[in-house]
């Protein structure tokens, strides 16, 4: 149940949620009538919720359909994964790090090694890659982020299932955290770089099959 206060931010929270916990696919269709009943609000904040992920490019609004998880696209992927890379790279070199910020990555890591699962995996590192960005003070930044995130989750859940895969994203995690301890932040923000590379160039590869 929601409570009724910033309703259009929590039913957007709440449909956040439900994405990255892979509960929502692309190519469904997103109910209003379903949802102002699940979640006891009307129909507008619920709307305006959409408008707002709509706005990030999170979901699309279709004619006669009303507002989807849009489709996988190679196009996409190249731009999503590029920003990305660029915004982080452009964070970190504008952060400071200290012990306890070391300590935490090296934590998420471990998580990240030991995930079970694709999803958790997935979660894992949007996590790992959210600590390491997480010091740059630009909120503005940080938002855009985080939406283009949600959008990739949809990428990588389709398609980063892949153990041999992930084994090469820990060793370059593994490489980050090592060049952030040293204070080699030209090192750190290239291996940054080359991490979202990889994983944009596995995921053009499955789009094209």
């Amino acid at each position: 149940m929601i409570i009724k206060i910033n309703l259009r931010d929590q039913v957007r929270d709440y449909l956040l949620s439900e994405m990255i916990t892979g509960k929502l696919n692309t190519g469904k269709t997103i109910n209003l009538a379903a949802l102002s009943r699940d979640l006891n609000v009307s129909v507008t904040p619920i709307r305006e919720a959409l408008t707002q992920l709509q706005q990030a490019h999170i979901i699309k609004a279709v004619p006669n359909r009303g507002f989807i998880i849009a489709e996988l696209d190679v196009k996409e992927a190249e731009d999503l994964y590029g920003l990305v890379a660029n915004l982080e790279v452009m964070a970190i070199e504008n952060s400071e790090f200290n012990d306890e910020d070391i300590v935490k990555l090296r934590n998420q890591q471990e998580v990240f090694e030991n995930a079970q699962d694709a999803i958790s995996r997935i979660q894992a590192d949007l996590e790992f890659h959210r600590l390491l960005t997480k010091g740059y003070e630009n909120d503005l930044a940080l938002q855009i982020l985080n939406d283009l995130k949600t959008r990739i989750f949809f990428y990588e859940k389709a398609f980063t299932n892949d153990d041999s895969f992930y084994n090469k994203s820990d060793n370059q995690h593994d490489s980050i955290i090592a060049a952030i301890a040293d204070d080699n932040v030209p090192t750190a923000s290239l291996l940054l770089k080359m991490n979202w590379m990889l994983i944009l160039n596995y995921i053009q590869k499955k789009l094209t099959e």
